[in-house]
């Protein structure tokens, strides 16, 4: 066996999370402080609410799937691979024991073989995802370095996971050891890039359907 994967998988099991943790943690509470801080402006008119026209109304219209999509490849792509993420962190059975084992619950788990295609599927959707961004001149035109990192650092957890289930390419010491750092990696830069809608997405559609519900629009 590899001393230096065997070195690298104590490293990313122990300091290195920790470390990770402790930069999520932070930078989250960092981000998030100088978010709200920013305020928002009074509402200078008399409120003129109407149906549709609100927060929660904002999040589920704005949330809910739609036939019809000026780009359904990305769209339904989009969808596909954010459900597969879902499925395949919070219901792989070794990951739920890890939740269960730094916050105490834990829930059932689905059965391995519909996790194991949630994850195929997942990395085929993000490679379809950015085939279209790659191909449509106005997405190309309007990506920067950032997107293109946050699709890596997104797919990276995906694709050495898969790996390491499988036990495909190298030992599985080293599989693992590459799947935890790639995740501890995408914790760091979470906080950092436009990955930081995992936490603000809902609350700044509450807050766009809140501001223009006040003035009768349904947004």
């Amino acid at each position: 066996m590899n001393m230096t994967s065997i070195a690298l998988l104590a490293w990313v099991r122990g300091p290195g999370f920790h470390i990770a943790l402790a930069i999520f943690c932070l930078g989250l509470v960092w981000r998030l402080i100088e978010i709200y801080s920013l305020g928002r402006d009074p509402h200078l008119a008399a409120p003129r609410h109407r149906a549709g026209a609100s927060g929660w109304w904002t999040i589920l219209r704005r949330s809910r799937p739609s036939a019809e999509h000026e780009s359904m490849v990305s769209y339904l792509s989009g969808y596909t691979f954010h459900i597969g993420l879902i499925l395949t962190f919070f219901f792989f059975a070794p990951h739920i024991e890890l939740l269960r084992r730094a916050t105490g619950f834990a829930w059932p788990a689905l059965p391995t073989p519909l996790v194991d295609a949630a994850a195929a599927i997942t990395v085929v959707a993000l490679g379809v995802m950015l085939t279209s961004r790659l191909l449509d001149p106005v997405k190309r035109f309007l990506s920067v370095t950032e997107d293109y990192l946050t699709w890596a650092l997104t797919l990276a957890p995906v694709v050495t996971g898969y790996l390491c289930f499988h036990h495909l390419g190298f030992s599985y010491t080293t599989l693992l050891a590459l799947h935890l750092a790639s995740v501890e990696v995408l914790m760091v830069c979470m906080p950092f890039t436009k990955l930081i809608h995992f936490v603000t997405l809902f609350p700044s559609r509450w807050m766009n359907g809140d501001h223009f519900g006040r003035t009768g629009v349904a947004s």
